[in-house]
């Protein structure tokens, strides 16, 4: 995965992703900043279908219009820090792949902190010249499809391709002129969509409601402002000693105003609230009912909501002021005509009269999408969250009574045993994410007819092939091709050196061929040196170097390591397992061969077993080569 790791990370902070939409070859424009922010009203008035209500977990997908700078064409786009949510990534890349989906003339490039991440989710099928090098503006969404231009290949591509890494215009020319040629491999585009294709239905799927028995201004602002749920939790979860002095005592969400209500979280927000282990101060007045109540939960998550709160609004320095108690509304912004316009085009509405409730709810949600999406600086978007939730809390009218009284009717919550996950369960999802699934009656079948020498097969190839400075190659890497070994070559060079003929040489011989001079006897030396004119012919050095190696076979024989090894027992039916030599008459022992293969899966089984179901490097290098042993049942 690291192969495309690093390119241009310096640019962006950590947990970043960079999108960019340009104009193709066909529609740029010398001046194109109006047919940029005019397509910019339909692609955000089309993407509030999927992205007004959502909510994100740190920093919202937000278009704006940038300037040409350098080699960089003017383009609509942003960045979004998405924190501890890879989802909300992945996300935005579906939307990117929406919008040049359904606006052909846009061509678009998507980037985080790692990279060309894109190609590292599809890493097991890219060409072997892609690495972080080539890679430079190659990798684009086209037409709703991954495109990846090409290098050249020949001589005759170059009339087309250039040499170099393209620069982006040079991109934008090529795609519009050769798109088929520079589509991605259809394995390479499988992967992405693996990766994003349960969206739009993973937005709601994501959602988990709960419980909770908050301050009454709290349960206000979330009905007004679902979307400031989020930078409440993460005041919450990264709370240090100093923001709990603003909780000792509150003063803004006190507890005797709590009230029951239904809060819509993310799946993810809710891990990070419910999972942390928190006792409010005693100065604080929240207290929690015994463990075994059954609103214990509701209890909980309502305190560390209102002390995620508390900390959010404490961070505010400066008072607000009248134009900010008021708020700016987003009416007045040059772009929410266009919006509107472009929500009626899309049917957001769904048909509803204006001026209904359901209408109402809508426009509302409406209103806090075009804030955070496209809203110039004039808009309550430039207020830190604490200050939006102040400023509501000033302009809101509410009654504790009422939200008491809604409290006694809430819909019923979800069930929150998605949290809690067996080890098989974890396995699916690792085979699902890597692409590997397999079903669980087949792992049973595999188990049960299990062929032990598909490991030894899997481990030679492996060893068989080439590794560099980069890694080494799987042996079932598609772009793994074959190491070229010219053997006659080989063979007569060897012949050179040894002045022998290739009948006399055997793998063994080949090995040790470059041991025989430190190998002979101080006596052969000297008779070299005596007669130098005449050399040991090949013959005598083979059979020197034969009768050392059964020297050491015989003196390690006796030793453990020599009975550490199990041996080929010979004939069939004699594999007693107090015979693995055999005493010639002169007392020497004859040694039996060592199994080589079995002695492999051996230590492979006893390195697998010693892991006990964790990770290791028996079970991490078998998987990678797609053998996945069955579990032990030994007791």
């Amino acid at each position: 995965m690291e192969v495309l790791a690093g390119q241009r990370s310096g640019e962006r902070p950590q947990d970043a992703v960079r999108y960019r939409l340009y104009l193709s070859g066909e529609t740029s424009q010398s001046d194109p900043r109006d047919a940029l922010e005019r397509q910019l009203e339909g692609i955000v008035g089309r993407l509030a279908l999927l992205c007004a209500g959502y909510i994100w977990h740190n920093e919202a997908f937000r278009l704006k219009y940038t300037a040409a700078r350098g080699d960089i064409p003017a383009h609509i786009g942003g960045v979004t820090n998405f924190g501890d949510n890879v989802d909300d990534e992945w996300f935005i890349v579906y939307l990117i792949q929406q919008v040049t989906k359904e606006f052909p003339d846009f061509v678009a490039s998507v980037e985080d902190n790692d990279g060309e991440f894109l190609l590292i989710e599809a890493a097991e099928f890219l060409p072997k010249w892609l690495n972080p090098d080539t890679s430079a503006n190659r990798v684009f969404f086209y037409h709703g499809e991954l495109h990846i231009i090409p290098i050249p290949q020949n001589p005759g591509e170059l009339s087309w391709l250039p040499s170099s890494n393209p620069t982006i215009p040079q991109a934008l020319n090529l795609l519009t002129a050769h798109s088929e040629k520079c589509l991605a491999a259809e394995p390479i585009r499988k992967a992405i969509s693996r990766r994003i294709q349960s969206y739009p239905e993973k937005i709601h799927g994501d959602r988990h409601c709960a419980y909770c028995y908050v301050p009454a201004g709290i349960a206000a602002v979330l009905k007004r402002r679902p979307d400031l749920l989020a930078p409440a939790i993460q005041a919450f979860y990264l709370r240090d000693p100093i923001d709990l002095r603003a909780c000792r005592p509150f003063k803004l969400f006190l507890p005797e105003t709590r009230v029951t209500t239904l809060v819509t979280f993310t799946k993810c927000l809710y891990a990070q609230l419910q999972q942390q282990q928190f006792i409010p101060d005693r100065r604080s007045g929240y207290t929690l009912p015994a463990q075994s109540d059954r609103h214990f939960k509701a209890h909980a998550l309502g305190m560390k909501l209102a002390h995620g709160f508390e900390i959010l609004c404490s961070k505010c320095s400066q008072p607000l002021t009248t134009d900010s108690k008021t708020g700016s509304s987003v009416s007045s912004d040059p772009l929410w005509e266009g919006f509107i316009n472009s929500l009626k085009k899309n049917a957001y509405f769904r048909g509803e009269l204006a001026g209904s409730a359901q209408y109402r709810e809508l426009l509302q949600t409406a209103e806090i999408y075009f804030q955070q999406a496209v809203a110039r600086s004039k808009s309550s978007s430039t207020l830190s969250p604490g200050e939006q939730v102040l400023q509501l809390l000033q302009t809101l009218s509410y009654s504790v009574e009422e939200l008491q009284k809604e409290g006694d009717s809430l819909s019923p919550e979800d069930d929150d045993s998605w949290l809690d996950i067996s080890p098989e369960q974890l396995d699916q999802m690792l085979e699902e994410a890597s692409g590997k699934k397999l079903l669980n009656s087949a792992r049973r079948e595999e188990e049960e007819d299990y062929d032990l020498s598909d490991v030894t097969k899997s481990m030679k190839a492996f060893v068989s092939k080439v590794s560099s400075h980069e890694g080494a190659e799987l042996p079932w890497s598609s772009a793994t091709s074959q190491v070229q070994f010219d053997v006659n070559s080989f063979t007569s060079a060897l012949e050179k050196i040894l002045g022998v003929e290739s009948d006399q040489l055997d793998s063994d011989d080949l090995d040790e061929e470059e041991d025989c001079d430190l190998l002979d006897s101080d006596a052969e030396s000297d008779t070299k040196k005596e007669k130098p004119e005449e050399g040991v012919s090949a013959a005598e050095t083979l059979e020197n170097i034969r009768d050392y190696m059964e020297q050491m076979d015989q003196e390690l024989a006796g030793t453990h390591i020599g009975k550490s090894f199990t041996k080929i027992t010979g004939e069939a039916g004699s594999d007693r397992p107090d015979i693995t030599e055999e005493t010639e008459s002169e007392g020497n022992l004859k040694i039996l061969p060592v199994d080589v293969d079995l002695n492999l899966v051996e230590n492979l089984l006893e390195s697998y077993s010693s892991q006990a179901g964790l990770a290791g490097p028996a079970s991490n290098i078998l998987q990678s080569m797609g053998i996945r042993l069955p579990d032990n049942q030994d007791k």
